[in-house]
């Protein structure tokens, strides 16, 4: 029933959108536009209902036919298989336009910021978030999305204390934003003598990209510092102060870039950031009522909840969320087969959605 009253309503919807359109004094407003918009959008859905009506008519006609004892028994039997076919067609239909009543999530067709960051486990947690890094940047490639550095905080061992990027391409945040959480690591460290195995972590954040009129920032609230660019180690990589970091006052928050060797390039891509950051909190605190339905199995994308397992002398990744386990580690390691696990998180996450509209 509730099916039908949301295909109703879109259906509805539609029809009011078509006459106000129609009779519109402002042509060229920006309410005429938001209205042509939406228009658009629920047109496709709409010409998917209206086949959908017409087959379930359809349907009624051929039971009735085939029931009708007075029709000649070759109608009723042609009019019987006809009915069976369709009958078993429906579903799909249904389903199908289920999915595109879905609620949307606006940010889902962003570019996304990437941060990672060593957690615990000293320089075996910054060399597992290297790691996690380059896998990332490796899957981007194959996704065919761009990777851009923005800020890359080496250890002298080559692990890193935190690094971030901006990736761009088709529907990046809506592949990424399940991998936000603590990603949890076990083997045996290189630097570790006795062959333990160690457990170490690293924190992932996805934030969708934000645009200047998503947030607006005072530039009296911004505290800039600048300072050299330094390398593994502590080595100068840059003779000027080209690194940039920003602090948000009224959040807190702090930012910074040293991936350009130019001070205006690195404050850019640092406010990209910093918008990204708040435009992040400001989805956070507007959804904040919504907090049971986004701890649905696949979890909220806190970045202090453990989501995922990668056991090196195993083989073995465990994605706890959805209790899904691959023996294929060295595969998502080369974002080879980390679509397996995206693919995962997007079909439970559709599947609970679903099941919160029945």
């Amino acid at each position: 029933m509730k099916l039908e009253q949301s295909l109703d309503q879109v259906v509805s919807r539609w029809r009011e959108l078509s006459a106000l359109l129609a009779e519109h004094p402002e042509p060229g407003s920006s309410a005429y536009a938001a209205m042509l918009r939406e228009h658009h959008e629920l047109g496709p859905l709409v010409e998917r209902i209206e086949a959908l009506q017409a087959r379930r008519r359809e349907l009624a006609d051929l039971d009735a036919l085939r029931q009708d004892a007075g029709a000649e028994r070759e109608m009723r039997e042609l009019a019987e298989a006809e009915y069976y076919e369709l009958r078993d067609a429906l579903p799909a239909m249904e389903r199908e336009i289920t999915l595109l009543l879905l609620p949307k999530d606006e940010a889902d067709a962003r570019n996304a910021i990437l941060e990672v960051r060593a957690g615990t486990g000293g320089e075996e947690a910054a060399l597992f978030a290297a790691e996690l890094f380059r896998m990332y940047q490796r899957y981007a490639q194959q996704q065919g999305w761009r990777f851009e550095p923005l800020d890359y905080s080496e250890t002298e061992i080559g692990g890193v204390k935190e690094a971030s990027a901006a990736i761009s391409g088709r529907d990046v945040f809506s592949r990424l934003k399940f991998e936000s959480g603590v990603h949890r690591v076990q083997r045996v460290p290189v630097t570790e003598s006795g062959g333990r195995i160690h457990t170490s972590a690293a924190t992932v954040a996805v934030l969708p990209e934000a645009e200047e009129v998503d947030v607006e920032i005072d530039e009296k609230d911004l505290r800039i510092d600048t300072y050299r660019s330094q390398g593994a180690g502590g080595q100068h990589v840059n003779t000027t102060d080209s690194a940039v970091r920003i602090t948000h006052l009224p959040s807190g928050v702090v930012v910074q870039c040293q991936d350009e060797k130019s001070q205006h390039k690195n404050k850019l891509k640092a406010m990209k950031v910093l918008r990204a950051r708040l435009y992040d909190e400001k989805r956070r605190q507007q959804e904040s009522e919504q907090a049971a339905a986004r701890r649905q199995q696949v979890g909220s994308g806190d970045r202090s909840e453990r989501i995922r397992t990668y056991n090196f002398p195993q083989g073995r990744l465990t994605d706890h969320r959805i209790n899904l386990t691959l023996y294929k580690l060295d595969k998502v390691m080369t974002g080879e087969a980390l679509d397996e696990v995206v693919d995962a998180l997007a079909a439970e996450d559709q599947a609970a959605r679903l099941a919160a509209m029945q």
